[in-house]
């Protein structure tokens, strides 16, 4: 009992950092012991089976429980969120296109040729036709697709519901979004099962494709925090964005990313705003509101990882497509909030438009929690601290129309 209670004393990071180096040495030592690559396998079907039914749910919920009377007043707000997202979804499909990725999966082998898309043109009609199928054929199928259509249909229909339904659909979805915790809290089992079985068929070259992945993710979240982000703050503010930009990544994406979530870090960027003088009536509002919203470093893990589903299964990747996948992620990413591995758990939505299937999504959403030690930290820290750039930019750009001091500016 000791042994259990120190080990959920540790953290979800350093336990998945224990799984993931106990598989690798039993891969090395003992790869006939195939056992225990079962761990992998339930793991990922756990996962196969509760996000169908996450999605639709969280969809439906958080539209049937929105809130109206704020649209007008931060609509600028909203605008840079919505914006930025889509960039960052943008410059994930320009960096994996310069540099693409391919994963060894056990369910696909491109050399046998696998059954892609062959233009936008099917797309758009395989979109069309996902998209009206039955509501439980699509959970049943996990057509994410059609379970999203859906979702957003009744949840708009759940509206005009008494507000006990209402309150029902938000106790729905906050029962699956805690049975996904305890699945996210297998995780550590779960990567030791994935990774023995890779370095076991792999041998230790599988760490340089999990590098390479890694590395365009880290490259694409920088580019966005460093370069994107500042550069819509200096077309809304036309002034230096750096002052603002280097003062919320100090104050806000240090602690997000080591919290690893977008809402415990809300009290943060409260007080940062607070620090900045920010109209409390304005951040109060907003800032929660980024934490639903504003996923630039989701939209960044959906693309990147969709991307490299199609690149392994061989699909030809137009650049039509790819946009229409950057405006997917970009809405996807918005309903990834308040949920352990939610962008993750959001990319079969973007596979799905290149026709791959549900069990190829899930084997890659596998592989993407083995890297979700670096990833899941780098995307909450630009994810929280774009939050309190928004929100100051859009108050700067008001004050700056009055006349006043813009306080990051004012020497």
């Amino acid at each position: 009992m000791d042994i259990i209670r120190k080990w959920n004393s540790l953290s979800l990071i350093v336990r998945i950092l224990i799984g993931l180096v106990i598989g690798a040495v039993l891969g090395l030592l003992v790869p006939n012991w195939g056992w225990i690559a079962l761990f992998g396998e339930l793991f990922v079907g756990a996962l196969k089976a509760v996000a169908p039914i996450l999605v639709f749910v969280l969809v439906a919920s958080s539209l049937a429980n929105a809130k109206g009377g704020h649209t007008k007043r931060f609509r600028t707000v909203i605008l840079l969120y919505l914006c930025s997202t889509l960039a960052a979804a943008s410059v994930a499909v320009l960096i994996n296109f310069a540099s693409p990725v391919t994963i060894p999966l056990a369910g696909v082998d491109p050399a046998q040729g696998y059954t892609a898309p062959k233009g936008m043109s099917e797309v758009v009609f395989n979109l069309l036709t996902s998209i009206v199928s039955n509501p439980v054929d699509a959970l049943s199928n996990a057509n994410y697709i059609g379970i999203l259509f859906w979702g957003v249909i009744i949840g708009i229909a759940l509206k005009r519901a008494s507000d006990s339904t209402k309150e029902l659909a938000s106790d729905l979805a906050s029962a699956i979004s805690v049975v996904v915790r305890w699945i996210i809290n297998c995780a550590p089992f779960g990567i030791m099962g994935l990774i023995f079985n890779s370095v076991a068929t792999s041998g230790m070259d599988i760490f340089y494709t999990y590098g390479h992945l890694l590395a365009i993710l880290v490259i694409t979240m920088l580019t966005v925090a460093l370069i994107v982000n500042p550069l819509i703050v200096f077309i809304t503010l036309r002034r230096n964005p750096y002052p603002l930009v280097f003062r919320c990544m100090r104050a806000s994406g240090v602690t997000a990313f080591f919290t690893r979530s977008s809402a415990a870090n809300i009290p943060v960027n409260l007080e940062l705003c607070k620090d900045l003088g920010l109209d409390e009536n304005m951040y109060s509002v907003s800032i929660p509101l980024g934490a639903t919203i504003n996923m630039d470093g989701a939209a960044v893990t959906i693309t990147t990882f969709s991307l490299a589903a199609a690149y392994t299964a061989g699909v030809d990747v137009t650049i039509p497509m790819a946009i229409f996948l950057s405006i997917i992620a970009t809405f996807s990413a918005c309903g990834a909030s308040g949920v352990a591995g939610g962008s993750l758990l959001l990319v079969p939505l973007g596979c799905s438009l290149f026709g791959i299937s549900n069990d190829v999504a899930m084997e890659i959403v596998g592989v993407g929690f083995i890297v979700s030690v670096i990833q899941d930290s780098l995307e909450t820290a630009l994810n929280s601290s774009s939050d309190v750039v928004f929100t100051a930019t859009t108050e700067f750009r008001e004050w700056k129309k009055q006349g006043k001091k813009l306080p990051l500016w004012s020497k």
